[in-house]
Parts: structure tokens; C-alpha cells; sequence
């Protein structure tokens, strides 16, 4: 075994202790845990403005949001979405018993490609749920046209791409609904966390209703709802995070541009750029590895790495069209999702987080070179 430290795929960035400290004292001085308290309340704002969106609705984490934004948009039926994700993404569709409709992905961004999401609309579809995957914008001009000609809804799962803009907008300005995810491994973390973007004052309250048992007021309860509030330790966490969230994406960003620059010269290895318009929050690190330039597969360097303390992950492997709870629908077939599959057999995140030193990532780098020399 490598003497060397473990470096895991991420770190989770966490504030100074001491300046969280105030805000823990004025929550045992209040006793307001939960349901809306003060802190709640400023951490909805300060997350509205700083996002650039109108209509926010804090969750305790991002899979339950996913699973009321459906709810909150009556979804039935069929979805078309991608097999490229975390399984969350799917498990909200079987939650709320909707059929999952699998579309291959491109290859330029490993978002869903539109071309394929239009093939796969039946009657049965009412939905598109796509993934701006590693904070990649999925192609929304061209997913939103298609919704009109077709009259879907579609809700992005933007779990990724926390603070990402394109053409200066927020990305969670676009479609009908966005779901943020504030998990630990996420660039911005409230510990756990989520929320739900919408696009009207209506919209809002019927999600903020669903997330609370249904509850309107003290004694009327007007639909079927969960408990998925966020606590007042979340949301204090998430005002102190927001402090520092643009420091953190600058130092991610310095992590990736370390990375390109070092891997750029070796054969066989190729990874995204920047995308045109788009403000990246750098939230992952993904490389291609091609076995046939190198003879070596993406699994030797996965293994060989981990065996030297570098704990990359392969992000998104296997594809969820794979697991067991999908892999019987018509639509899973590898032979649907070509490109899919291709990105899922190469694929090796690296690690990022803020403070991965320049002397680790060229450690990573030079172990990647000696391997595939």
C-alpha cells in the first residue's frame, strides 16, 4: 500500500467553526428547530437572490425534492431521462409510480441528447426529467421546443450545478421546475439539503404546502403531502456557506485547470472544456480513458489508483438502466443508449475539492502516465 495520504473524490467544504457558533447559540436560545423558523426563512432569501431565481422551496435533501416536484406538477405516465445519473434521479419516478423512458445521452456534454428524447415520446409521455450532468447545461432551447410541440412538462434535476449560469442566467431558470441538491459531495452543503426552483408565487406555496404533510395554516390540510422541511441547522449552515461558496468554486476552478494542463499531453486520456456561455462551478473532474490507445482500461487506472490512496470514483457506472429495477424496460437495452454505454465503460472522476494541493494533483497525474506508459 501507498504511504501516501488518502485523497478521497471530495472534501466537503465546511466554514470556520467559530463563525458558525453564533448562529448555533441563537438557535438553542430560540428553540425553533423546524416548520419555517428564522433562519429558514433568510437562508430561502439569500439563496433566491444569490441564484438569480424568483421561487425557492427548501428541502432536507435533494431526492425528496425531486420526489414532490413530480407531485407538485401531477406527473403520471411515462419520463423520458437519462440512464447517465445518480439513481435518485429514477427512484423519484418509481416513488411516485411513472415509468421511466431511457434516451441516450451526447457525446460532447453527457446530457441528453434532444434528438433521442424526441424518438422516445409516446401517448403515454407527459415528462422530461434531464440531468445537467457535472454541471453541464443539457441543451434547454432545444428541450424546451420540443416540450412545446409536445405539451410536456419538464423538471431538470440540477443537482449538479450549484451557482453554473448560462448565457448569464441561472440554470435553474429554465423549464418548469429545477431541484437543487445540497448534499455533502456537492459543491455548496448544508450537510443535507435540497430544494425545488419554480416560477410562480402559486407553484410555491403548493410545494411548500406538499412538503409540510399538506398542511395549510394550523388545521386545514389540502393535499396528500411529506415531511421534507428543511431544519434550522441546515438553513443557518447555508447562510454562513453562501459567504463562501464563490471562493469555493474559484479554488475548484484553479483544481481542474491544474488538471487539464498536466493530463493535456497524454495520449488516449480526453476530457471536457469549458462550455461556450457557460459559468462552470466545476463540480467534478470527469477523463475518458480509450483502452485501445493504451491497452491499459479505465478499471486498471481505477484500481491502480486506489491502490496508491486516490479514491477516484466512476461516475456514472453502471448506468441505472443496468441495476436490477430498470434493466427489464424496453428502453434500458445497451443497445438503445450506444453512447451511454461508451462513457460509462471509460469514465474516472478525479478528485476536487478546494483544498487539494498543486503537489497531489501532479502525484495523480504522474501515477495516470507511469501506468499508461
Amino acid at each position: 500500500m501507498s504511504s501516501q495520504k488518502p485523497t478521497y473524490i471530495t472534501r466537503p467544504y465546511l466554514p470556520p467553526l467559530e463563525d458558525f457558533l453564533p448562529y448555533l447559540e441563537q438557535i438553542w436560545e430560540s428553540r425553533q428547530l423546524t416548520n419555517k423558523g428564522p433562519f429558514h426563512r433568510q437562508f430561502e432569501e439569500k439563496l433566491a437572490e444569490f441564484l438569480g431565481v424568483n421561487y425557492i422551496s427548501l428541502f432536507t435533501n435533494g431526492t425528496l425534492a425531486l420526489v414532490t416536484a413530480l407531485q407538485a406538477l401531477r406527473i403520471t405516465g411515462e419520463v423520458i431521462t437519462t440512464p447517465f445519473s445518480f439513481v435518485a434521479t429514477t427512484h423519484s419516478l418509481w416513488w411516485n409510480n411513472i415509468e421511466p423512458v431511457f434516451a441516450d445521452i451526447e457525446p460532447e456534454t453527457f446530457t441528453l441528447d434532444p434528438y433521442k428524447i424526441e424518438a422516445a415520446i409516446t401517448p403515454k409521455t407527459t415528462a422530461i426529467l434531464p440531468v445537467h450532468v457535472y454541471g453541464n447545461p443539457c441543451k434547454v432551447k432545444e428541450i424546451e421546443d420540443i416540450a412545446k410541440r409536445h405539451g410536456l412538462k419538464v423538471l431538470y434535476d440540477a443537482a449538479h450545478t450549484f451557482g453554473a449560469r448560462y448565457k448569464g442566467k441561472s440554470i435553474c431558470s429554465f423549464g418548469d421546475m429545477s431541484i437543487l441538491s445540497f448534499h455533502a459531495t456537492k459543491v455548496f452543503n448544508t450537510f443535507e439539503g435540497g430544494a425545488i426552483v419554480s416560477h410562480s408565487k402559486e407553484m410555491k406555496e403548493h410545494i411548500d404546502n406538499l412538503k409540510n404533510f399538506g398542511f395549510r395554516g394550523e388545521t386545514t390540510v389540502v393535499a396528500p403531502g411529506i415531511n421534507a422541511k428543511m431544519n434550522e441547522f441546515q438553513a443557518a449552515l447555508g447562510i454562513l456557506q453562501l459567504k463562501h461558496v464563490d471562493n469555493i468554486i474559484a479554488r475548484r476552478k484553479k483544481v481542474v485547470s491544474l488538471y487539464r494542463e498536466k493530463l493535456k499531453i497524454i495520449k488516449g486520456i480526453t476530457f471536457l472544456d469549458d462550455m461556450p456561455g457557460v459559468k462552470h462551478n466545476y463540480a467534478y473532474f470527469p477523463v475518458l480513458i480509450n483502452e485501445k490507445e493504451h491497452g491499459k482500461s479505465r478499471d486498471d487506472v481505477y484500481h491502480f489508483l486506489r491502490q496508491h490512496n486516490i479514491y477516484v470514483r466512476r461516475y456514472f457506472y453502471p448506468l441505472i438502466s443496468r441495476f436490477p429495477s430498470y434493466s427489464a424496460l424496453e428502453t434500458a437495452e445497451p443497445a438503445n443508449l450506444l453512447i451511454a454505454e461508451q462513457v460509462a465503460a471509460k469514465v474516472l472522476c478525479l478528485p476536487v475539492f478546494p483544498e487539494v494541493k498543486e503537489d497531489t494533483i501532479e502525484y495523480i497525474c504522474n501515477l495516470i502516465v507511469d501506468l499508461l506508459k
